[in-house]
């Protein structure tokens, strides 16, 4: 993710969660190497941002920050391939663990989470503000 991309991650972003980043978040990211990892996520053919992914390592753990894909491009299997090859880098890179929050009303992404492993840990109570919402803690050990 380069600063040149922000207007389409954050058009992405505002398309996918009720409370969206603000685009410093964005770019703080951007520069808070190399502790965050933010990649954005190009269609081969249209060779455009369709979506990103965020998230931070910190030695042998993980934290997925954000995930989002443009509507035009959930459901074919873009998530699940841009995730796996995460998880595999950070593996490979000496992570053992990966954890992240998502909503309990996010279906898709739970279903998601779950094919790749992830396992339930905690909540988070009222960590969504809009709307209000807990959080549900996944969390999952790389072998």
């Amino acid at each position: 993710m380069e600063e040149d991309d922000l207007p389409l991650v954050c058009a992405i972003e505002s398309l996918s969660f009720s409370n969206p980043w603000h685009e410093s978040i964005f770019r703080g990211e951007i520069y808070n190497q190399p502790i965050s990892f933010p990649f954005v996520i190009i269609h081969k053919d249209l060779k455009r941002v369709i979506g990103y992914i965020l998230f931070w390592q910190l030695k042998e753990e993980v934290h997925i920050n954000n995930i989002a894909l443009h509507p035009d491009f959930r459901r074919r299997g873009i998530g699940e391939a841009v995730l796996r090859k995460m998880l595999n880098r950070v593996q490979r890179e000496g992570a053992k663990f990966v954890s992240l929050e998502v909503r309990p009303s996010n279906l898709a992404a739970l279903g998601l989470y779950r094919k790749l492993g992830f396992k339930i840990i905690g909540r988070r109570k009222d960590y969504y503000l809009t709307p209000r919402e807990d959080a549900v803690i996944l969390g999952k050990y790389l072998l």
